[in-house]
């Protein structure tokens, strides 16, 4: 066991949040070198306590990443921080300015405040959306970090995404105070399941209000990644011991995250796990689809200045769910030695058993 000493004290931004929780559980069961994490969050959980063990001190901080002084008070004697706070919008849903706030400005603050009180360890959790997929179409099949695609990005989140992650890889090797040097890397995860993906709820509700009838129209062929919450918080925990082990590897680099998970469209992905509710499949012709698509955008436009008009499908969503993005790569096996915590069956079977949680409310109906 280590000395107590020298244990270390982890922060992660969005503690309270689907991946904060997922962190949190991973860390408590899997990282002995450890004493205290904080959970800073803007709305907090106060369940979470709970999770205090013998060895390991939770403790929730509620504040602002965009708040300067919130962030400083959090990061006060910490060593590692692992941010995953941001704002994950491609509905609409959220004004540009506060995207921009949260994801960019919210960074820049964690960075600067590293820097200012000597935090050495800073790991970001970014996406894959830094990278693709593009509104043009253009598949990514197996792609690794190295793959060339061309990069197009037209919602703010990706944009904030992509120049949050510059920023922090940016920033590996910069001095901090006491003159040593902060060492950084980000995550890359494909799109993530797993319980308390609250995505996966709201697909559930649609069913609910169409009487079970789910829309579909995205070319079988279609591939997307997944990754499964627990095996993107393990790879979150085996790249911060190996940038404190290891900072000139891992140091200002990026690495996709990922698992076992089947390549399958989304559509294919979340109905295996919706189709206890006897969910039925209604098949649209895809010329339907981008009409619907086009006039959801054109809705949205038209009633902006009334009402804040947010379907899940549009124009850029449409486009997302019909380009194939996979990623095939060992960059991380090879630079810190991961490999999925939870096998492919762990994954499904914990992630059903949430599901099987969800309100029965479809089943007589469709029976």
């Amino acid at each position: 066991m280590s000395n107590e000493k020298s244990k270390l004290t982890y922060v992660i931004t969005g503690g309270c949040g689907f991946l904060g929780q997922h962190l949190l559980q991973v860390l408590l069961e899997k990282e002995e070198n450890i004493k205290e994490i904080r959970l800073f969050d803007k709305h907090i959980n106060p369940n979470l306590l709970s999770h205090s063990t013998e060895h390991v001190k939770v403790v929730l901080i509620q504040g602002d990443i965009t708040d300067y002084r919130s962030v400083q008070d959090a990061f006060q004697g910490a060593d590692l921080i692992i941010h995953t706070a941001s704002l994950v919008d491609v509905w609409y849903k959220v004004p540009e300015k506060t995207i921009y706030a949260v994801n960019v400005q919210g960074t820049e603050n964690v960075i600067n405040v590293c820097v200012e009180i000597g935090i050495q360890y800073l790991i970001y959790t970014s996406s894959m959306e830094v990278v693709g997929p593009n509104v043009k179409g253009d598949h990514f099949i197996r792609g690794d970090e190295d793959t060339p695609y061309n990069v197009f990005h037209e919602m703010a989140y990706p944009k904030t995404k992509a120049a949050a992650e510059r920023m922090v890889l940016e920033a590996n090797g910069t001095k901090v105070k006491g003159g040593a040097t902060i060492y950084t890397c980000s995550l890359r995860p494909t799109g993530i399941y797993g319980e308390q993906h609250q995505l996966m709820k709201d697909f559930y509700n649609i069913g609910i209000r169409t009487g079970g009838w789910v829309i579909r129209g995205v070319p079988r062929d279609t591939e997307h990644g997944r990754v499964y919450a627990g095996n993107v918080a393990w790879m979150h925990l085996l790249a911060a011991r190996a940038l404190r082990e290891h900072p000139e590897k891992l140091g200002g680099q990026f690495y996709f995250c990922y698992d076992d998970s089947p390549y399958q469209s989304y559509e294919d992905f979340n109905m295996q796990f919706l189709s206890a509710f006897n969910f039925r499949s209604l098949h649209m012709p895809v010329w339907v689809l981008w009409f619907v698509a086009w006039m959801n955008d054109l809705l949205r436009w038209l009633l902006k200045p009334f009402y804040n008009y947010t379907p899940l499908l549009n124009g850029y969503t449409l486009a997302v769910a019909r380009t194939s993005f996979t990623v095939s790569t060992d960059k991380a096996c090879r630079h810190f030695q991961y490999k999925p915590l939870y096998s492919w069956e762990q994954c499904q079977a914990r992630t059903q058993c949430w599901v099987n949680t969800f309100p029965l409310e479809t089943s007589s109906k469709n029976t």
